[in-house]
């Protein structure tokens, strides 16, 4: 059966979601989860959660899909085992440490694939399958198609985004906003970027393409594709952020979708909650230059009227839908939003009137225009109707009961429901009934006052006999046995078993520390290789999300699981930055995977590298092989959308330099031969200077973009300048005294 997965942010949402139909629902702890802003779970709160859920059949899976530095190690393993003894029933995970950790140590404790991981193909998903995970949240970007060959040939379970906001960039790897405003999508901080206004221009042009929300996504919307993703194991709707009120509207359509109940008036229902206009998605083939909204980044709502007249600040209003007395409005003005809430509104007699269909008055100081469109955001009505959606039992559970009542002996009452069986005996002694013993009726009204409980009254069993059982021994019984209900159902998961491995170190020895170089152009290759470079990745390189293999030689830069999976029985692998490694743990892994040399993410800086190096010398007895990026503009997200598409410049890319600008930042764009493309710090990152400060790092890259065949040069020049001198480029953790760095390298 597909599985409807819900978003929680806080308790409400969760309840909203369970009120209205999920299977399953996803929520954060306060450390860890990709939605550090949202109010997420405490202990206690998890708890409450867990047994609230689980009480209803509803399985409950924690993010923990952020990535996790050295020293919070320890952290996050307390985290696994609390989530582990409350009887979770899975964890989403980013990190190969958290992975592991989870595949090592608990067999019950299912370990979930996060988009963070990039895994849009069947070697990625078998690599995984492999290591142990038992379910792969695939890309956005992943068609349908695909989908379901990855689900035939990898034979585990599949979860895929089918409803709310989408990220520009393919998830876990975009920096930019940890790069530039020094708050980590992969940390679970994500400001937004892409929802901000740049300018693009056409730097060989020297021409302005104006200013748009150019990376700003469509809301994503399959519910017309329901019968398409029936046999997909799980549809997982985004919103950790929203309201419940978002919860419960997008949770009960889908629902009645996969229900078959769902009309076309239920379907646009979704338009009244939060939407950024919809897209259909990768999922089902969206035209990659319909996948945004340029015009705005936030609710746009849905058109309900025009401006019909505007007479000394009273703006007449012809309505295609109706309008509610403290309903949220936008109108549409100079490509300006004006937004009010609808306080009082009035009929062309200046009545004061609490809806209108046809058309109304408003008051408004801002200046509009005749033909301005009017948009509804937030339907106070639908709104107070969802509310009373939020706290509500989806279904009931029969209770069938057997009672046995013999004068001289305990009241037994025999009990089966929601999966789960017991029995009661009361303390008390029945009697003989002088005149009047309990009927099967009297029983079935005292035992069937179950309103306050997910149970219902359904089959009673009951032998007319001569006892008389009291009122408030039945209804003492009643509770009892909804007691002993909740607690064995909730206790289910609760006594876990332990799975552990033993360690095999892996090390290798400390070299000379020398240069590598990653190339764009077949002239800075040649560059590099004038000056010396014997390590240079052009040709040789895996892309994260590439997805289409080919048989290589030699080393190869493999930036993604699936590339992982294809070429480590055929080639010496290096590791790319877009492994996001930032831990001992991870670098570990991927040794073991068959990984010659690990490169560092972008996010740590040289504290987080030392206690790296530190911790895998103390768990191996020796050091890692690593690489780290030193030199040139950091690639902040790839996409499979174009901006340059956006605005009819397909093509243009090979010709022309095109760049998005913000304030004073500026962003090239490297568009890809497969139309995909990267957008780049337009900041070069620059620590050839610090290369004697950092320890335990091996291979120094050096990463060329858009520079000249001269600055390849000398570049390269000022690099080997910084490497004079030193002989090995490591420390040993037990002897070192040289303290924790402070200068951060990004």
């Amino acid at each position: 059966m597909t599985e409807l997965l819900a978003p929680a942010g806080n308790m409400d949402a969760l309840k909203a979601a369970i009120s209205n139909g999920c299977d399953a629902i996803y929520l954060g702890m306060t450390k860890f989860g990709a939605r550090a802003y949202s109010t997420n779970f405490d202990e206690e709160t998890l708890k409450e959660a867990v047994n609230y859920a689980h009480l209803r059949n509803v399985k409950i899976y924690v993010t923990m899909n952020t990535i996790v530095f050295d020293d919070e190690i320890d952290d996050m393993k307390k985290q696994v085992d609390f989530i582990n003894s409350i009887g979770v029933d899975g964890v989403i995970v980013q990190d190969l440490a958290v992975f592991n950790y989870i595949v090592e140590n608990f067999k019950d404790l299912e370990a979930h694939c996060s988009t963070q991981m990039g895994i849009d193909d069947l070697q990625g998903t078998l690599l995984f399958k492999e290591l142990g995970a038992k379910r792969v949240v695939l890309s956005r970007e992943v068609d349908i198609q695909t989908v379901k060959q990855i689900r035939k040939q990898a034979q585990i379970p599949i979860e895929i985004f089918v409803h709310g906001a989408l990220c520009v960039s393919y998830s876990g790897n975009c920096l930019m906003s940890g790069l530039t405003g020094n708050r980590s999508g992969n940390r679970g901080r994500c400001i937004g970027s892409c929802r901000k206004e740049y300018e693009i221009i056409n730097v060989s042009q020297n021409q302005s393409l104006g200013n748009h929300y150019i990376l700003s996504t469509k809301d994503l919307n399959t519910i017309d594709y329901i019968d398409q993703l029936k046999d997909i194991d799980s549809l997982k709707i985004e919103g950790r952020m929203k309201e419940p009120e978002y919860v419960a509207n997008v949770v009960s359509r889908y629902r009645m979708a996969l229900d078959g109940t769902l009309s076309k008036e239920d379907a646009d229902k979704l338009n009244c909650t939060f939407q950024r206009t919809f897209t259909k998605g990768y999922l089902f083939g969206e035209d990659k230059k319909n996948i945004t909204n340029i015009d705005r980044p936030n609710h746009h709502g849905y058109e309900i009227g025009y401006v019909s007249n505007v007479n000394k600040g009273m703006v007449q209003i012809k309505l295609s839908k109706p309008l509610n007395q403290n309903d949220t409005i936008r109108i549409r003005h100079n490509n300006e939003d004006i937004v009010l809430t609808v306080a009082r509104l009035y009929d062309q007699n200046k009545n004061y009137i609490s809806s209108s269909d046809d058309t109304c008055f408003i008051q408004l100081k801002e200046k509009v225009s005749l033909q301005d469109k009017v948009y509804k955001t937030k339907d106070i009505r639908y709104y107070d109707e969802l509310s009373k959606l939020c706290d509500k039992e989806y279904r009931k559970y029969d209770l069938d009961i057997q009672v046995l009542a013999y004068p001289g002996c305990p009241l037994i009452i025999n009990a089966q429901s929601n999966g789960c069986t017991c029995s009661y005996e009361s303390d008390f002694i029945l009697d003989y009934a002088l005149n009047n013993p309990t009927t099967k009726e009297q029983i079935i009204k005292q035992m069937s006052r179950l309103n306050d409980t997910i149970y219902q009254l359904h089959n009673v069993e009951f032998e007319q006999c001569d006892a008389f059982i009291p009122v408030k021994v039945l209804n003492q019984a009643r509770r009892e046995i909804v007691s002993l209900f909740n607690q064995e159902k909730t206790n289910q998961k609760q006594h876990r078993l332990l799975n552990s491995n033993g360690h095999k170190s892996i090390t290798f020895p400390t070299k000379r520390p020398y240069l590598t170089a990653s190339v764009t152009n077949k002239e800075q290759y040649q560059a590099c290789k004038e000056m010396g470079i014997t390590e240079i990745y052009f040709d040789n390189i895996v892309r994260r999300n590439q997805n289409h293999y080919e048989p290589k030689e030699g080393p190869l830069l493999v930036g993604g699981y699936g590339g992982l999976y294809e070429y480590r029985h055929t080639n010496p692998i290096i590791s790319d930055y877009s492994f996001n490694v930032v831990n001992a743990d991870a670098i570990y892994q991927l040794h073991a995977l068959g990984v010659q040399r690990v490169t560092l993410s972008y996010e740590m800086n040289r504290n987080h590298i030392e206690e790296c190096v530190n911790r895998y010398y103390q768990q191996n007895n020796g050091y890692p092989c690593l690489e780290m990026i030193i030199y040139g503009r950091a690639p902040l997200l790839f996409t499979k959308y174009c901006p340059l598409k956006k605005l009819n410049q397909c093509g243009k890319c090979k010709e022309n330099q095109f760049i998005l600008k913000n304030g004073l930042d500026t962003f090239p764009i490297v568009s890809h031969e497969d139309c995909t493309c990267t957008i780049l710090n337009g900041k070069e990152l620059n620590l050839i200077d610090e290369i004697k400060d950092i320890k335990g790092v091996e291979a120094f890259r050096l990463n060329f973009t858009l520079e000249s065949s001269e600055e390849v040069k000398s570049v390269i020049k000022q690099a080997y300048e910084s490497l004079n001198g030193i002989e090995i480029n490591s420390f040993n953790p037990q002897t070192d005294t040289r303290g924790h760095f402070n200068k951060e390298i990004v």
